[in-house]
């Protein structure tokens, strides 16, 4: 089996010092050898080759060597507990293919970021050049591996009880109700975009190191304000930052926030657009026409300003927190006229 980042050092001839120093991380990361091909999973699970080739795919790491031993004792156990759920749980192919991809789609990224940032750190603490720094952190992952592990495991359980506890206090007095029509979005939520102005512009001629510490500045920066004013990150995309609050004040107050310049270091200028409306929620991911809208009003708003639709701003306008004033009509790809509405805090004297 291999799978997008293993690709270099499998194709490697047997028996070079790569394909060693491989051979032996690849060993104490996943806690044993490679021993089992493909139909020894079969027999040793029961499942199919179909299942088990599904699996793999599904996690990101097509089985490409069937009749080679890629697969370990922990992979052996793993497929039989995904079908243990399978089966108890009554799930479909779709809400099992939708459970595998969470976890590898989240892994992948998760492993690639945290390595990463030990290259990074490696290669300033040491004065390295990035391959350097990649040698030397090759050789760490194995020690560094199992405390990370946990910790991947204890922030897991933190955010899956953070969901549960939110979805426990919005629908747990809704038992038994019909409270949604069908063709609505099943969530209300403020949904918005921050999004760096000129970002082409700023960050043209930066190497990697200037341009990594810049991101790494911006989401930063982005991830603190939404959280402490109460919302979420949903994610980030490229030079934006998506987020989501579970009402529409606590939106208004991300939206500000991040449109405001930092009380110390660089001012990364953000604009801002966000709505109060029906989402649909999947992949880690939200969509609807209320995603749709926020993305077009921040690429109208001015630098360092939060744009609202006018809806939004009607249920704003009962606050004393808030000042809003409508703008000029403007006509917007694909939605056609929008007025949008500014939004600022209320000048309260102080």
């Amino acid at each position: 089996m291999t799978s997008d980042t293993s690709t270099e050092s499998d194709a490697q001839p047997t028996g070079t010092p790569g394909t060693d120093i491989a051979g032996r991380i690849d060993e104490e990361i996943l806690g044993g050898p490679r021993r089992y091909t493909l139909e020894d999973l079969v027999v040793g699970t029961g499942l199919s080759h179909e299942f088990i080739e599904s699996y793999w795919r599904w996690m990101g790491l097509p089985v490409t060597h069937p009749t080679d031993p890629w697969f370990t004792e922990s992979d052996m156990d793993a497929l039989r507990e995904i079908a243990e759920l399978s089966e108890d749980e009554h799930l479909d192919e779709q809400a099992l293919r939708t459970l595998i991809r969470s976890v590898g789609h989240t892994t992948d990224r998760l492993a690639l970021w945290q390595v990463e940032a030990f290259v990074e750190h490696v290669a300033r603490d040491h004065q390295l050049d990035d391959v350097s720094a990649r040698l030397a952190v090759i050789d760490r992952v194995p020690q560094l591996a199992d405390r990370l592990a946990r910790q991947l495991e204890h922030a897991w359980r933190r955010q899956l009880a953070a969901l549960a506890g939110r979805l426990a206090t919005e629908f747990g007095g809704a038992r038994g109700e019909n409270v949604t029509d069908e063709h609505q979005l099943p969530l209300r939520r403020a949904v918005g975009f921050a999004d760096i102005v000129s970002f082409t512009k700023r960050t043209a001629g930066l190497g990697s190191e200037e341009l990594s510490e810049f991101v790494q500045h911006f989401e930063t920066r982005a991830r603190d304000v939404v959280t402490e004013a109460g919302g979420r990150v949903v994610k980030t995309i490229g030079d934006a930052v998506l987020f989501i609050a579970d009402d529409v004040q606590t939106g208004a107050e991300v939206a500000l926030g991040l449109a405001s310049p930092p009380p110390s270091g660089e001012e990364i200028p953000v604009r801002v657009g966000f709505v109060w409306g029906r989402v649909l929620s999947r992949f880690g991911d939200v969509f609807g026409p209320s995603v749709n809208l926020a993305s077009r009003l921040t690429e109208i708003a001015e630098p360092s300003t939060v744009l609202v639709d006018p809806p939004t701003a009607a249920l704003l306008a009962t606050s004393s927190r808030f000042a809003l004033t409508q703008q000029p009509e403007q006509e917007v790809q694909g939605l056609g006229a929008i007025r949008p509405v500014r939004l600022q805090h209320a000048y309260t004297g102080g």
